[in-house]
């Protein structure tokens, strides 16, 4: 299965190579340029000297691109030079709809970063032409420090691309003097909650999503009441290759293998406390990931912390050939999960000085305003009244709540498997065809 898997994604990098190599030529052979030109300077004649078309109707390219495309037109732009580069990239993803712009709600990410690019006039055509790839697909609400996108740009490097009989060969060259300063240029024209942190130029083959090694997360939480020895028990449980299909939500439609490895997980205490209460996190590394797998296995983990499962578990619904069916619980929420890093071989992302500067400034500016409203809030809590101790057991109608009783997760109702999801679809498309 690792070689099937290994040779698709090294067919999928071939492909996407070439297809970046015949875009570029596309991109810098202007032959249907000077034709369109050429016709439109004779239909332009053939106009004046017929005496057909007024004054008022005849607008220039440029004027009639600007009204179909509000801003300015990134096509009009091909014959600047460009360089494939990697952008490394953080966001605090709470106001976000997830990282991707095909999620269909704004704002977005990616949608906020494709602004800056037309803003700053680097993206060169349409984001089909740009060869765009992303490493991590995050969903609403995840944030991350480690984030990589890949795309042309506009480059400063003329003389590298006009002298070169292959435009791809500019492409490889790791020159940074003289060239624009990626970093500061895009900062400058982002939203406060994303900023670029450096840039790397990469060969035409990579892709920020197949090109990647491994990809790490933190999910933060904290430690009060949790057994830590319970949960470093389980954690280390999930290492190795295993197949997750009881630790994510299932897309039966557009994924068929569960198989995922993880290559480490680790607790670590952070710097920070809240009366008394420290926080922590959870670091889980691994080559790739299905979707929300990772706040599924965070949800277990809390669940065994809480004393309300025990480590064993881990074990059981990792075994798919007793466990058929996920059992139904809760996903951990979304907002404490942190994409912390990407990792490619050879990549070695660059900052100017003065990017790292201002870039450093920012970052502390937003920390002093995210403290002033965590001392807001905690002013709140102080003014609040307090709770008397027999009322708080109390609820609306005055009779004493009830305790919530953990039901095990082993006894729980249970999702359709893989396998009956797929007969439903199945079942569904041969519907649709017979009507």
């Amino acid at each position: 299965m690792d070689s099937l898997v290994d040779s698709l994604r090294h067919r999928v990098q071939e492909l996407e190579a070439l297809n970046a190599k015949l875009s570029l030529q596309l991109a810098v052979c202007r032959c249907h340029q000077d034709k369109n030109e050429d016709s439109s300077v004779s239909s332009d004649n053939a106009d004046e000297k017929s005496g057909k078309l007024s004054f008022q109707n005849k607008k220039t390219i440029r004027e009639k691109v600007k009204e179909k495309f509000p801003g300015y037109d990134t096509r009009i732009m091909n014959h600047h030079s460009k360089r494939y580069v990697a952008l490394k990239v953080m966001y605090f993803g709470r106001r976000f709809y997830g990282f991707a712009a095909e999620a269909q709600m704004d704002p977005t990410v990616e949608s906020e970063i494709f602004k800056a690019l037309e803003k700053t006039r680097l993206l060169i055509g349409d984001k089909k032409d740009s060869h765009y790839s992303r490493c991590g697909r995050t969903d609403k609400g995840v944030s991350a420090v480690g984030q990589v996108i890949a795309l042309y740009l506009r480059s400063n490097l003329k003389e590298a691309c006009e002298n070169s009989e292959d435009p791809s060969k500019m492409i490889f060259q790791e020159q940074y003097e003289g060239e624009i300063d990626y970093v500061r240029v895009l900062n400058r024209a982002l939203p406060d909650d994303i900023r670029v942190f450096g840039w790397c130029p990469v060969p035409l083959g990579f892709s920020a999503r197949f090109s990647c090694l491994s990809r790490e997360y933190y999910y933060l939480f904290w430690g009060e009441n949790l057994n830590f020895l319970a949960m470093e028990t389980a954690g280390r449980k999930f290492v190795g290759e295993h197949d997750f299909r009881n630790f994510c939500k299932m897309d039966a439609r557009n994924v068929h293998i569960y198989m995922r490895k993880i290559t480490s997980f680790a607790i670590s205490p952070c710097d920070v406390r809240f009366e008394g209460n420290r926080l922590w996190a959870f670091k889980i590394k691994g080559s790739a990931f299905l979707w929300h797998q990772v706040r599924c296995m965070v949800a277990i983990l809390l669940l065994i912390g809480q004393g309300h499962e025990s480590p064993d578990v881990i074990d059981a619904l990792l075994d798919t050939d007793k466990i058929l069916r996920k059992p139904q619980y809760g996903m951990a929420p979304e907002v404490p999960l942190v994409l912390q890093s990407c990792e490619f071989e050879g990549l070695k992302f660059t900052c100017s000085s003065d990017a790292c500067q201002a870039l450093q400034i920012h970052l502390a500016s937003e920390c002093r305003n995210y403290h002033l409203q965590a001392a807001i809030f905690n002013e709140a809590l102080r003014c609040c009244l307090p709770v008397e101790k027999d009322q708080s057991s109390l609820d609306n109608n005055g009779t004493k709540k009830k305790k919530s009783s953990h039901v095990p997760l082993m006894s729980r109702p249970t999702e359709p498997s893989y396998e009956e999801r797929r007969a439903k679809l199945n079942t569904r498309t041969c519907r649709l065809k017979s009507l």
